[in-house]
């Protein structure tokens, strides 16, 4: 008897178990909110299928949300299914057995918006703690895009199995978020705010503002609430009247139009109320006839000035916090300040690394001309060509080479070694005739630029050519969500730095630059010394024409490669060189460094017209030069005296 007995509980529990298993009886047991789901309703149902633990539940929740479930008109089961043209292939919720059906016999749900928010909240629990980290991490994105404090416990409880370093990070900073938003308990609010203090990002200045939203409001008295700030009417009288006027506490305005209006609408016999049409004629006279038919009941009553300003003062604007914790607010409003003040310097830094990246740029494509121009005094006004000729270098190495790190090899030496060779055959062609003429100079050189371009643009065409950079020059030096600059940009900054180095060594450490320190000062003397001064020149312009090269490689890496892109830069050049002084190194640096962060400064303070932050640019060295007409670093000896 007692194995009986035994036996039947075993057979008892054994069927509780499987039913335990079946997600199609659950759902049966919900089968009107399954079938016509609301938001209100449906989240019985979502509590119960959590509670359950039945791995079906996650894909059914997420064919739900596609609404790619079917119940069956006959039997009220429900179905995953999809189309087939005529036919409906129908997958069991809890097997996964799949039938081809007649889709007649089948209605397909369609969950509202609002019900699928909800799904997608019951969902996330389940994807939290999924084997796939792809799944996780997509859980842990609904969350960050739209956060609800249903979510806050089951993140917790995901965070103590999570192994994934990066993954583990991010819940635990959706967590501070949450608390910071939903927690009940005030302590724990008001810490995992003072927590966001140390954190700049996007997200937690939003978890911060979202704390401290506000509605305007406007009461009789001001009331006990949690008060964000108190308004002056007198600084708004109109505005702040048509609030009270929104809120049902004051009558509207009534215009000059609506005046005229209502005394058209109540003529009778030549008159409005008593008063002949005729006499209407001035707006004191309309005013009162309008008056009159208030008081008569006949329109709505005229409001005065005097009305107004009675209005406002016997009532208090102000702003509410929508959160009612005056100590969360608080602290979220030091915190708040604390970070802002911390973006301010961040932001600060940014623009710096900005300055000093565009710096760089406007160093290399100036290096040299600042030796054609500083130290031979020759205008080239086709040196942004030199620029141009190194892009295009750069663009057809690639052509051959795929490597896109050996072709930046191969280019840059190629570039400085075509481009040498470009103003070495120009110097020997046409800019030897011309020393000393400064104008018959800057025209010659003009329409060699304008020739260059128009053979680029024969050979390449008119559109952008693209010089791609290696994938270890890709993306970003990353250090807050406001401080990053690119690696491209680092990597311009290092080449300018190395250029800088190389020219200081040659002119300063090399008999090359000797020489043409010595020709450049004086060419009679440093001719009688055995120092051929046509030869330097050569040397001198074609050195200055491959440095020019070299920096069209780097350029064309972070710039479009066009036949006009040494256009861009050729104006910038000069007024590099200009502003620096003339003939200097240093000073060509220090002209790069004050163009650069200049422009940048221009650039933040209106970022929306950058053409108008180049115009203020020049503007600003124009009245530089009046007042420091020899540059920055001014040359000294019988240079100056030049």
């Amino acid at each position: 008897m007692m194995r009986l007995v035994f036996g039947m509980i075993l057979m008892l529990l054994s069927a509780v178990s499987v039913a335990a298993q079946d997600l199609q009886a659950l759902l049966q047991t919900h089968a009107d909110e399954v079938a016509k789901p609301s938001r209100r309703s449906v989240s019985v149902m979502l509590d119960d299928l959590v509670a359950s633990g039945l791995p079906q539940v996650p894909v059914f929740l997420e064919e739900w949300a596609g609404r790619n479930v079917w119940q069956d008109d006959a039997t009220g089961l429900f179905y995953i299914g999809a189309e087939e043209g005529d036919a409906l292939i129908i997958r069991d919720v809890d097997t996964g057995d799949e039938t081809s059906v007649d889709a007649g016999g089948f209605t397909q749900l369609r969950p509202n918006g609002g019900v699928r928010r909800v799904i997608g909240t019951a969902l996330v629990q389940f994807q939290l703690s999924d084997p796939d980290p792809a799944r996780r991490q997509a859980a842990l994105e609904s969350i960050a895009r739209r956060g609800e404090a249903e979510q806050l416990a089951p993140l917790i409880a995901s965070l103590e199995g999570e192994a994934d370093a990066g993954i583990r990070a991010r819940k635990e900073q959706l967590i501070t978020f949450l608390t910071a938003r939903f927690s009940e308990d005030t302590a724990a609010r008001v810490t995992a705010i003072e927590t966001l203090a140390a954190d700049t990002s996007v997200e937690a200045r939003a978890v911060l503002s979202q704390i401290l939203a506000t509605t305007d409001e406007v009461a009789e008295t001001l009331p006990d609430v949690n008060i964000a700030e108190l308004y002056d009417p007198a600084d708004a009288p109109e505005a702040s009247y048509q609030i009270l006027v929104d809120a049902g506490l004051a009558p509207a305005l009534v215009s000059a139009g609506d005046i005229r209006a209502a005394l058209e609408a109540n003529i009778a016999e030549g008159r409005v109320g008593t008063v002949p049409v005729a006499s209407l004629n001035t707006d004191a006279a309309r005013e009162d006839a309008y008056a009159a038919l208030a008081r008569a009941d006949l329109v709505p009553p005229l409001v005065t000035q005097d009305d107004v300003a009675a209005a406002l003062q016997s009532h208090v604007f102000f702003a509410q916090y929508v959160e009612t914790d005056t100590a969360v607010t608080q602290a979220a409003r030091a915190t708040l300040d604390t970070v802002e003040t911390r973006v301010g310097w961040a932001q600060t830094v940014d623009m710096t690394l900005d300055g000093l990246s565009l710096a760089s740029i406007y160093f290399l494509a100036a290096i040299g001309l600042a030796i054609t121009f500083g130290q031979m005094g020759v205008i080239n006004m086709a040196h942004g060509e030199f620029i141009m000729m190194g892009a295009y270098t750069g663009y057809v190495v690639q052509l051959f080479v795929p490597d896109y790190t050996v072709s930046i090899l191969v280019a840059l030496p190629l570039a400085f070694a075509l481009t040498f060779g470009a103003g070495v055959a120009m110097e020997r062609l046409i800019i030897r005739h011309l020393y000393h003429r400064p104008l018959e100079t800057l025209l010659a050189t003009f329409g060699i630029s304008i020739a260059l371009q128009q053979i680029a643009k024969n050979i390449f065409g008119t559109q952008a050519r693209p010089l791609t950079s290696p994938d270890w020059l890709s993306g970003a030096w990353v250090i807050s969500d406001v401080i990053q600059i690119s690696t491209i940009r680092i990597a311009i900054f290092v080449m300018a730095l190395i250029f800088l180095v190389a020219l200081l060594y040659i002119l300063k450490r090399t008999r090359l630059g000797l020489e043409v320190r010595a020709v450049t000062q004086n060419p009679g003397m440093a001719a009688s010394m055995g120092i051929n001064p046509d030869r330097i020149n050569m040397l001198t312009f074609g050195l200055g024409s491959g440095i020019a090269g070299v920096a069209g490689v780097a350029i064309g890496l972070y710039a479009k490669v066009t036949s006009e892109m040494g256009a861009d830069y050729i104006v910038q050049s000069f007024m590099t060189v200009v502003v620096g002084g003339v003939g200097n190194v240093w000073g060509t640096l220090a002209g790069a460094g004050l163009i650069g962060f200049l422009q940048k400064g221009i650039e933040f303070l209106n970022p929306s017209n950058t053409l108008a932050a180049q115009t203020y640019m020049i503007l600003f060295i124009i009245l530089f030069i009046q007042f420091r007409p020899k540059g920055i670093v001014a040359p000294k000896g019988r240079a100056a005296a030049d």
